[in-house]
């Protein structure tokens, strides 16, 4: 398949489910016997309608739950696209429906090329059987011949880090061993698209970056990727365009900066903008107008970043009247509550004692690169002299993806400094005589 072939074209996609109605009580003995004569019509009428639209009266849906509504969208083989959304937005319905689990009650869904999905936990396993018979299992199931998986089995098991359990029944694994697996299975039987779910916050952060690589491996090879996460920055790394869902339709498609950023700029999330409102409200010399999270490089507002990427952080104000002690700060705090640095526009600068005139101003700063993977929340204020002025609790939060990570994310501390360290063997005749034993 060529670069511009379309591996997916959707069209005015919609999938409905009629919600449950509460049983009728019966409240005599003769009523609950003629209910028991009539259940079997009762029940077949009901377990069609689960399935069957056909009665839908299109002024009376009460009862019909639209998770997928005109839902319509074209992605070119080789793409790399994530969907996002909240909880209930239509993301997993989507996938279930191009992955052809569950049929689409209208529209229509094409798919060109072999897909290998991946969105429950031990999705296509047998309980019974052991790990190795489920590989052959499911990558059958995904449509490779025994050749093919037998090529691939030994890769397959060690990123998998199941082989001791290569003999064990899955009814024995863990919820975390299954996925791994599962995911070895799909990633390496190279499928031309491989569809992921959140199902990967079931393993441990280690495994979530092999992950993620091994997905970054597929898209650098050509194939198209479609991932599913409410982890923004593994998102924003590992996808070139975005498809944001909200309340089964499709809100924003584009490049994956501009719909990740506004997704978390709508409150759904996190915000990488800030405007004051209520601007009069604080009768203050110093008058905060707004803030910003950047990507140093482009210059963009981005609320999600993979680990290492530098971020700065504009704040803009307004001086009412001259002052020679004025100060800007913004404090950074992790979930947990834990502050973990502030920092003043007086500390590296001139500005220390320096006279403010009236106008508006903009402080900023570069964020430094020693932030472990996670969320933070950025709280900005000013200073002068005597105490704060004015001041905004967690106005912006920023997510920090363990995308490009060298090392185990979750390592003990509060920051993941990078140090430089040097190391030297040191030879026999120079020795430091402060080591020598005495």
């Amino acid at each position: 398949m060529g670069s511009d072939e379309v591996a997916i074209k959707v069209e005015n996609l919609g999938k409905c489910y009629r919600l449950g109605v509460k049983e009728e009580v019966q409240d005599s003995l003769g009523a609950i016997v003629i209910d028991l004569l009539k259940s079997p019509i009762k029940n077949y009428r009901k377990y069609r309608s689960l399935y069957n639209f056909d009665d839908i009266d299109l002024e009376q849906t009460a009862n019909i739950l639209w998770a997928l509504q005109d839902v319509s969208f074209e992605i070119g083989c080789g793409q790399k696209v994530g969907i996002i959304g909240g909880n209930g937005a239509g993301k997993s319905t989507l996938l279930k429906i191009l992955s052809r689990i569950t049929p689409p009650s209208s529209g229509s869904a094409k798919i060109q090329g072999r897909v290998s999905s991946l969105l429950e936990v031990g999705t296509g396993f047998h309980q019974e059987l052991t790990g190795r018979d489920n590989v052959y299992l499911n990558g059958t199931i995904l449509g490779m011949k025994k050749k093919e998986i037998d090529k691939k089995f030994d890769e397959i098991v060690a990123f998998s880090g199941v082989e001791k359990f290569l003999e064990t029944p899955v009814k024995r694994y863990s919820s975390g061993m299954k996925v791994r697996l599962a995911f070895a299975v799909a990633a390496h039987l190279e499928p031309d698209i491989l569809i992921v779910d959140e199902v990967l916050a079931v393993g441990d952060s280690a495994f979530q970056q092999k992950c993620l690589n091994k997905m970054e491996d597929v898209g650098k090879s050509g194939r198209t990727v479609l991932f599913v996460s409410h982890n923004m920055g593994a998102v924003v790394q590992l996808c070139e365009r975005g498809l944001w869902l909200e309340n089964g339709r499709l809100k924003l498609d584009g490049n994956v900066d501009v719909v990740a950023s506004s997704y978390l700029n709508s409150g759904t999330q996190g915000h990488s903008i800030w405007n004051a409102k209520d601007k009069n409200l604080h009768k203050t010399n110093v008058l905060m107008l707004g803030a910003r999270v950047i990507d140093q490089i482009s210059k963009i507002p981005k609320a999600a970043t993979e680990f290492d990427n530098p971020l700065e952080l504009e704040i803009v104000y307004e001086v009412k009247r001259e002052n020679r002690n004025i100060a800007i700060l913004f404090r950074i705090a992790d979930a947990q509550g834990n502050i973990i640095f502030l920092s003043r526009d007086t500390d590296t600068t001139d500005w220390s004692g320096r006279l403010r005139q009236k106008g508006t101003y903009i402080s900023a700063c570069k964020m430094p690169s020693f932030l472990k993977p996670g969320r933070y929340y950025v709280s900005i204020g000013a200073y002068e002299g005597r105490g704060l002025m004015d001041t905004y609790e967690n106005v912006l939060t920023f997510d920090i993806s363990s995308v490009g990570c060298t090392v185990n994310p979750e390592r003990k501390g509060i920051i993941m400094p990078f140090l430089e360290w040097k190391v030297n063997l040191q030879s026999d005749k120079a020795k430091d005589p402060l080591f020598e034993a005495g």
